[in-house]
């Protein structure tokens, strides 16, 4: 099982490819974060290339959302460098990555659910027209467009002016990733937008966001579940205490070989072993492997 190369990757190169024609839409090399004495995240190299999904796994700690905040501008990084369209950058402001085409779709949607959902699509970016005190909202046209762009997303609602709250969370989080694309999002960070859906509903989001991927975008899928992943991911990047341990191509790694790195599946081979040696509980500690893995494999309640 083969690895995507992780170091010395060259500018204008995509991270674990040779061709110097295109450049990634985002690219990280060796970058960390430091907060005083505390590394939260250090040597992570990945990119982000249009109609491809990438996926960024790890569980609680990992150095996700740390990621997510550098890439979005919250944070800036400490060490290494971020490319964009392959120039070297450090964004100061959640604003100048927008400008730059990056969206982030955060777990906690910022919506209004009693508001239409037109309201919500255009929420700090009505259409006006008028000047001054004739200023007003172009209500029908806000309509159309948000119908429009739902639809083009396979979004079908009977009614644009239902409350956004009335939307179960899968189509919540749809009319999110579609209103990043309209307002112009050439990348587009999902942060766990899984995680607290059932089955049927995660379903309906990772068809969406293959949707994204087929409309041209760059795509990071923040998830802690490699069954979710793994059906829409190009390339997956795991972090496990703010470090890499793994950046593949889909054809190097299987589910299981990604779910076991997930469930910590080297350190608990360690751990049989010594327990084998002690004459120990072989049998209650591949239980504990398979319980591991299946917890990882079952959808967030």
């Amino acid at each position: 099982m083969n690895t995507v190369s992780t170091q010395n990757t060259p500018t204008g190169t995509t991270a674990g490819t040779t061709t110097d024609t295109v450049a990634p839409l985002v690219e990280l090399e060796n970058v960390g974060k430091r907060y005083g004495n505390i590394i939260a995240l250090r040597d992570v190299t990945m990119a982000v290339e249009a109609g491809k999904v990438t996926c960024v796994l790890g569980d609680n700690g990992a150095g996700k959302s740390t990621l997510i905040k550098i890439i979005a501008g919250l944070h800036q990084h400490t060490d290494g460098i971020l490319r964009v369209n392959g120039a070297e950058t450090t964004f100061t402001s959640p604003r100048e990555a927008l400008d730059a085409g990056i969206a982030t779709v955060y777990q906690d949607l910022a919506v209004v659910p009693l508001m239409p959902v037109w309201r919500n699509f255009f929420l700090g970016s009505e259409l006006t027209t008028g000047f001054g005190p004739f200023k007003r909202l172009e209500v029908a046209k806000m309509k159309e467009i948000t119908k429009r762009e739902l639809s083009d997303m396979g979004i079908d609602l009977r009614d644009v002016d239902q409350p956004i709250g009335t939307l179960s969370g899968g189509e919540r989080q749809c009319v999110a990733i579609a209103r990043a694309v309209h307002f112009g999002a050439k990348v587009l960070i999902l942060d766990e937008p899984t995680a607290a859906l059932g089955v049927k509903q995660s379903g309906v989001v990772l068809r969406y966001i293959l949707q994204a991927k087929e409309r041209g975008l760059g795509v990071v899928f923040i998830t802690h579940n490699p069954h979710h992943a793994y059906p829409v991911g190009d390339r997956f990047l795991l972090l496990k205490r703010g470090k890499s341990i793994g950046y593949y191509e889909k054809k190097d790694i299987l589910l299981g070989d990604l779910t076991a790195q997930m469930a910590g599946g080297a350190e608990l081979e360690e751990l049989t072993h010594e327990l084998e040696q002690l004459g120990g509980h072989t049998s209650q500690m591949k239980q504990v492997q398979a319980d591991m893995a299946e917890s990882l494999s079952r959808p967030r309640a």
